[in-house]
């Protein structure tokens, strides 16, 4: 796998290396000692898939609070999204910073989102699958959000937004 830093600190894009025939191909998408030896979370708590029907759905931006953050990796199985991790590590240099990475079916590439960052997907096609590989168990008194279009983000997102839950349209204002 090839593994490159994104500009939100501890977030990484990785890139499944292909090893093709005339068959097809055959790729890593996961290796626990490769993980831990750039200091990612290798420990799997749970897989989710989201499948969203229609292009502009919005999902997020979501995180768990402390002491239950989430280390995820994102993955597109069907379909294209924007995917974002925003950083709310107030000791972290990226501190209110965004880094956001187009997935594809086609392209095979992955997102790490660190524990402490928020995770937002706008999805850029119809029936795009999302794959979801988080380092910690989900607890619902922990789920917290953000409105996808506060200022204190000013995240760029590709396309408008067409689909988003009620509750995520109506987070507050983020106060930092």
């Amino acid at each position: 796998m090839r593994y490159q830093a994104a500009s939100v600190s501890g977030a990484w894009v990785i890139e499944p290396e292909r090893h093709e025939d005339d068959r097809g191909f055959f790729a890593r998408i996961f290796d626990g000692e490769e993980f831990a030896a750039r200091g990612l979370n290798p420990q799997l708590a749970q897989a989710s898939i989201s499948f969203n029907k229609r292009r502009g759905t919005l999902r997020g931006i979501h995180w768990q609070a402390a002491p239950h953050e989430e280390d995820k990796l994102v993955r597109c199985t069907r379909g294209a999204l924007w995917d974002v991790a925003l950083d709310l590590r107030r000791d972290s240099p990226t501190y209110l910073k965004w880094h956001a990475e187009e997935l594809t079916a086609a392209n095979h590439r992955m997102l790490y989102i660190p524990k402490g960052c928020a995770h937002g997907a706008l999805t850029l096609a119809d029936d795009t699958e999302i794959h979801y590989h988080i380092a910690q168990p989900w607890v619902p008194a922990a789920a917290r959000g953000a409105r996808w279009n506060d200022p204190a983000f000013a995240i760029r997102w590709p396309e408008p937004v067409q689909v988003i839950a009620e509750r995520d349209r109506s987070w507050p204002d983020f106060r930092p």
